[in-house]
């Protein structure tokens, strides 16, 4: 049984502008950075493995802040877990995409949902194989996160997935379930990971 902690990287000046990044590389702002000093605190009350990031910069800074505040090594770079790719969107503002692509028209070489889920699902599953029954950090993206968590609690709509946010999930037998999103990192949301939550949201192995 193992628990994996979905944590979304710190704010860029692109978040605060509301500009799409997907795999744009941009970096941690101040308070992106400060932000992920806050998260690695919080989840400094557990025990971890492993932290294991996307290569982007923003993540991986992210993952580098939080290892140092939970006592971990530099964290190892897993390239599945980049950003959805928004293709021409890329850089524009909501605003702009909402009049250049009106009414949901198609993004050329904007990366699909299920291409997301496709990729970063089966890394996610393969990490819980790798550190059986232990408690590691993953570091991405909300687009990532989002694809996931699509996959694995459909019709859920959880909510937004903000800057530094941690989402948690229980792996048992090939099966990826949702513990909590926002977790508080509690002890309640600890006790919600025992066998019985296999039966909600489960997603078998692939």
């Amino acid at each position: 049984m193992t628990r994996i902690y979905l944590v979304r990287h710190g704010e860029t000046d692109w978040n605060r502008a509301r500009r799409i990044q997907g795999s744009t590389d941009i970096p941690l702002n101040s308070t992106g950075r400060e932000q992920a000093a806050t998260t690695g605190r919080l989840l400094a009350r557990r025990e971890w493995s492993a932290i294991i990031a996307s290569p982007l910069s923003r993540a991986y800074e992210t993952a580098s802040i939080i290892a140092g505040e939970v006592g971990l090594p530099a964290p190892l770079r897993n390239a599945a877990l980049v950003e959805r790719n928004y293709g021409d969107a890329e850089g524009l503002d909501y605003e702009t995409i909402d009049a250049r692509y009106p009414n949901n028209a198609p993004v050329p070489g904007r990366e699909e949902r299920e291409e997301v889920a496709a990729r970063a699902l089966p890394a996610i599953m393969e990490l819980a194989e790798q550190y059986p029954d232990q408690n590691i950090i993953v570091v991405s993206h909300g687009g990532v996160i989002r694809a996931i968590l699509n996959s694995v609690a459909p019709g859920d709509d959880a909510g937004t997935i903000r800057n530094g946010s941690v989402h948690s999930f229980l792996h048992t037998d090939g099966t990826l379930d949702l513990i909590a999103f926002d977790d508080p990192i509690e002890i309640e949301s600890l006790e919600c990971a025992t066998d019985d939550i296999t039966e909600q949201n489960a997603l078998e192995s692939r």
